[in-house]
């Protein structure tokens, strides 16, 4: 008999109560408010049920009350837990983070209040300090006033190296850089997948960190190591190339190149450009430097790749106007492009998405030379030595040579 009162207490479906539809379970009802009066109505006449079979039906009232009666604590809740909201995280994730920590007495509770408070959707990821045992209503205003959320900031730009990023998130966090270089040392198990370190060009490769320490700002955790806030890094990166479908548009479109090559020239034109705007046409200069046959030993000739292992090094860096041939051309490197043919064994920073999705979709071009000519820092580009010669002479005239 009961069965035929369509209680509609049965906890929701997660996959569809987790997201931000507003289609809620008493909207799924027919009109808002029904559900609840038709808990109540429902919750009376099992009691009515359970009267008749008699007083030792009581027994069980509080689990019975439960089923009709969303689990939940009253008030504002007191003490202080830290809680932490990730990043894509869906309602019912987030309550159940609450429910784990004695924020909220069901996942249901806040599950349904986020449902009844439309701005629920504007919760933000990070680390909040909440109090116990509050209400699924208060839960959700607490977690929507950014007072309450613990910030602790950084911002990694475009184009670091990852020993220069260690020293920069030492000094925020004051974690050793020794433990994020110890960290560091195994890519795969900070969450780079095994198939990023893959090469088309038959060069062995060791797996290295760099290239996937993603620049952006991030908000530190309260007792953070050296691997998780590396690991938010990798993870923003994989989350970056996954929805610029970098793997699949690279098997596309760059003919037989690996993704892990692409990286790495993403990383020489993050080095060289100096204009946002040049940072596709420098991504093709390489590949037509290295892929096409055209240049002279496939050697790709970029200073900056010498610098890196200088810095790599612990030695000082110069400018291109000053590195002597000899140190261009020093085999000991294996990070001279000008002694050694193709592209470096590793990326040699950490490139920004406008970066990643120049080598993506580089132009279209022959391109082999290209050239400072401002001080904006926008360079002109050649296809031959003798274009590229006339655009050394403008760069000379406005004072950049």
């Amino acid at each position: 008999m009961i069965d035929d009162l369509d209680l509609g207490f049965d906890e929701p479906d997660r996959g569809e109560k987790g997201r931000h539809r507003r289609g809620a379970v008493r909207r799924r009802q027919g009109k808002s408010g029904g559900g609840r009066g038709k808990t109540l109505l429902a919750l009376a006449l099992a009691l009515v049920l359970l009267g008749g079979i008699g007083g030792g039906a009581f027994y069980g009232f509080d689990r019975v009350q439960n089923y009709f009666v969303t689990p939940d604590y009253d008030g504002s809740g007191s003490g202080e837990v830290t809680v932490e909201i990730k990043q894509g995280a869906l309602i019912a994730d987030m309550a159940d983070a609450l429910v784990a920590v004695d924020v909220v007495k069901s996942t249901k509770a806040f599950i349904e209040a986020a449902e009844e408070n439309s701005r629920s959707k504007n919760i933000q990821p990070g680390t909040y300090k909440l109090r116990k045992q509050m209400s699924g209503d208060a839960a959700v205003v607490a977690l929507l006033d950014l007072k309450n959320k613990i910030v602790n900031g950084i911002t990694i730009p475009e184009g670091l190296t990852a020993k220069t990023v260690y020293k920069r998130l030492s000094e925020k966090t004051d974690i050793p850089v020794k433990d994020f270089e110890a960290a560091a040392k195994d890519p795969e198990a900070l969450g780079v997948p095994d198939w990023w370190f893959k090469r088309s060009d038959g060069k062995k490769l060791k797996p290295s960190i760099e290239g996937f320490l993603f620049p952006d700002t991030y908000e530190i955790p309260p007792k953070a190591t050296a691997e998780t806030v590396l690991k938010l890094m990798v993870d923003n990166f994989l989350t970056v190339t996954g929805n610029l479908k970098f793997a699949e548009n690279v098997q596309a479109n760059r003919g037989g190149i690996s993704p892990y090559e692409v990286l790495i020239v993403a990383s020489l034109s993050q080095a060289e450009a100096g204009n946002k705007d040049d940072l596709g046409k420098i991504a093709r200069v390489a590949y037509n430097r290295v892929y096409s046959g055209n240049f002279p030993c496939s050697c790709l000739q970029f200073d900056v790749s010498v610098n890196y292992y200088w810095e790599l090094t612990g030695k000082p860096t110069k400018a291109s106007k000053d590195m002597r041939r000899e140190e261009l051309y020093d085999e000991k490197n294996p990070y001279s492009t000008h002694a050694r043919p193709g592209l470096p064994p590793t990326p040699i920073n950490n490139p920004g998405k406008q970066a990643l999705e120049g080598a993506l979709n580089p132009p279209n071009e022959k391109w082999l030379f290209f050239v400072a000519i401002d001080k904006q820092g926008h360079s002109a580009f050649a296809t031959t030595n003798a274009e590229h010669e006339r655009n050394i002479e403008k760069a000379k005239e406005n004072g950049v040579l």
